[in-house]
């Protein structure tokens, strides 16, 4: 790439910069054969040098732009200088990172399969275009795999759509239709993007195929259309202002140590100038010493994969080398302190990183993400479940997050949460001699509810731990001649009205509201042979230990189990909803009777 490219063309202060296009969808859905696609044809209809390749980011030129889209899009009609695709691959958190308190790109395209529709993280990405305000546009891909489906190459949508049969069409229509709706049920209003009158309150559908390249050209002229017209002011830099950006990724480089990938979206950075970057802990101030970018694909085979430039102008993407890199953070700001105060500028870093800062709480899980913005997003989504967090960073899973998971006081939060990151082998070995819980995924919301099963879990295991050790209320009624022996122990035949009933558990018989011991059940025979407990609705005959039959019981009468006033309280209020709806009667009817005697007990 020649210097004429990367160097701000444009000599006034203020000039228009290219709008940051993200693409965005679930896997699979074709973002990076989409990509592939627009960048394809550009190289094709270009000379091979008009497409310029970027760090993490691809640029499409205006004229590329206009030749790709035929007669939909007319240079003369634009005055910003074409689109720049981020493309870093395995991105797809990209839309979390973010720019002076926004997200990063511009404008986004989110693919849809046209086959499958909407599945999980094209919904988290809708969350995250919503909560970043981000103007988007869908692309409902691959329909060219709809049956019957006649291809024309590399044509705009509409006029292919109309030389299909009407039942293909019918077909077409069908699943986007469907696409529509799931929109309108995430609270977007949205049709076919040629009926869309007004970008700015309703999103355009656009039927695409990245194997055919059919759509692509609306596409194109879709998101030129709706920079241009909504977005020109923002796109409107100081050229010769110091650079300001988001660090994409940050990275080892052979010969240059630690390096960043960074978009710049204002004014210019230059070798030499003095940056402020975002840190792990405190921002990192130091000098440019080389500003890379790929080499153009006629020159890959050379030794380097990278070429030196001078300079660099908004919007691009390029690789900075400088000292003291190994803090700075993914999705961090990055502002070139030029001739302003330098303190000034730290403050701004620090006050942009101030806005990410995750509440934490004394006792909480450690969640872990590969960028800022993911970080901010994995906050939001668990607190919207109510789940606390006792420490957040950007970065893999290292053995000391281990370390602070195990000191949580509740055993539920001896986890970590990791969004887009790996696991660092020492810290899986030592999460298992900890016995602290890893959860990773690359969908939000699907950590989140992993994270949520395994706590329903424990709670009904240790539910159920206290429910084999607590007393259950129980009814049960002596039948009439089934006397087998008054005393020492007693043994009657008994008809179990509700609850269950076991070996080894008090009884007591209601004097009126006061409940009196009478004995101990000490064995339970059904059909003549020996049980450890019966459930309502058996007839069983029972061994009480203490009571005569004629003098503290009588054939007829209604027994119940006793049950201690802890046991009473943690049944109605903890586990009320754990137990069959026989015992919540039996429960019921205990407490009442208890409670006309004294209003509080078991409160």
């Amino acid at each position: 790439m020649s210097d004429s490219d990367t160097t701000p063309t444009d000599t006034s202060a203020d000039a228009l910069r290219t709008p940051i296009v993200a693409v965005l969808g679930h896997v699979d859905h074709g973002k990076t054969s989409l990509l592939d696609k627009i960048r394809g044809s550009a190289v094709i209809e270009g000379e091979a040098g008009a497409i310029t390749q970027h760090i993490g980011a691809t640029a499409v030129p205006l004229d590329v732009v206009s030749d790709m889209a035929g007669e939909l899009v007319d240079p003369d009609d634009f005055d910003l200088p074409g689109l720049l695709f981020i493309d870093t691959p395995g991105h797809h958190s990209f839309t979390t990172l973010r720019s002076r308190g926004g997200a990063l790109a511009d404008i986004a395209v989110l693919v849809v399969d046209v086959n499958d529709g909407f599945q999980p993280q094209t919904l988290e990405a809708i969350n995250i275009l919503q909560n970043t305000q981000t103007p988007f546009i869908v692309a409902a891909n691959k329909v060219d795999t709809v049956p019957g489906w006649n291809p024309n190459e590399d044509s705009p949508i509409k006029p292919s759509y109309d030389a299909q049969s009407d039942r293909v069409r019918g077909d077409v229509d069908e699943r986007l239709y469907a696409i529509i709706g799931e929109l309108s049920d995430q609270g977007f209003s949205a049709d076919m993007y040629w009926r869309v009158q007004d970008f700015q309150n309703n999103i355009g559908v656009v039927p695409v195929s990245a194997m055919t390249g059919e759509g692509v050209p609306d596409l194109l002229a879709v998101m030129m259309g709706l920079s241009q017209r909504y977005m020109k002011e923002e796109m409107e830099i100081d050229v010769d202002g110091p650079g300001v950006g988001t660090v994409l990724e940050v990275k080892e480089e052979r010969g240059f140590g630690t390096t960043v990938d960074i978009v710049l979206y204002d004014g210019t950075i230059r070798e030499d100038d003095t940056i402020v970057v975002g840190g792990e802990n405190e921002p990192i101030v130091t000098d440019v010493r080389a500003l890379l970018q790929p080499r153009p694909l006629a020159e890959i085979r050379t030794e380097s994969r990278f070429e030196q430039v001078d300079s660099v102008g908004a919007a691009a993407g390029i690789k900075v080398a400088a000292p003291d890199l190994d803090e700075a953070m993914a999705g961090a700001p990055i502002r070139v302190v030029g001739d302003r105060d330098l303190d000034e500028v730290i403050e701004e870093v620090r006050a942009e990183l101030a806005q990410v800062a995750v509440d934490t709480e004394e006792d909480g899980v450690v969640v872990k993400a590969d960028t800022l913005g993911s970080l901010e997003a994995m906050a939001d989504a668990l607190s919207e479940a109510e789940i606390p967090i006792v420490r957040a960073e950007v970065g893999d899973i290292a053995p000391r997050d281990v370390a602070v998971a195990s000191t949580a006081d509740d055993d539920l939060h001896r986890a970590i949460l990791g969004f887009n990151v790996d696991v660092l082998g020492d810290a899986a070995d030592r999460a298992e001699i900890e016995d602290v819980k890893i959860y990773t995924d690359d969908v939000i919301y699907q950590l989140v509810e992993e994270y949520d099963t395994f706590v329903e879990e424990q709670r009904q295991s240790q539910q159920d731990t206290v429910l084999q050790n607590i007393a259950r209320p129980a009814r049960f009624q002596i039948l009439d001649d089934h006397t087998f022996r008054q005393s020492d122990p007693a043994v009657v035949g008994v008809e179990i009205l509700s609850g269950t009933i076991k070996k080894n558990q008090n009884v007591v018989k209601f004097d009126g509201n006061d409940p009196k011991r009478v004995g101990e059940l000490k064995g339970i025979q059904e059909q003549g042979e020996d049980v450890d407990e019966a459930r309502a609705g058996n007839r069983v005959s029972v061994a009480i230990d203490g009571p005569t039959v004629g003098r503290q019981i009588e054939e007829g009468d209604e027994l119940w189990i006793e049950l201690p006033e802890k046991h009473a309280k943690i049944l109605e209020q903890e586990l009320k909803e754990e137990i069959p709806m026989d015992e919540r009667e039996a429960l019921s009817m205990y407490l009442e009777k208890q409670r006309k005697r004294d209003p509080f007990w078991g409160k």
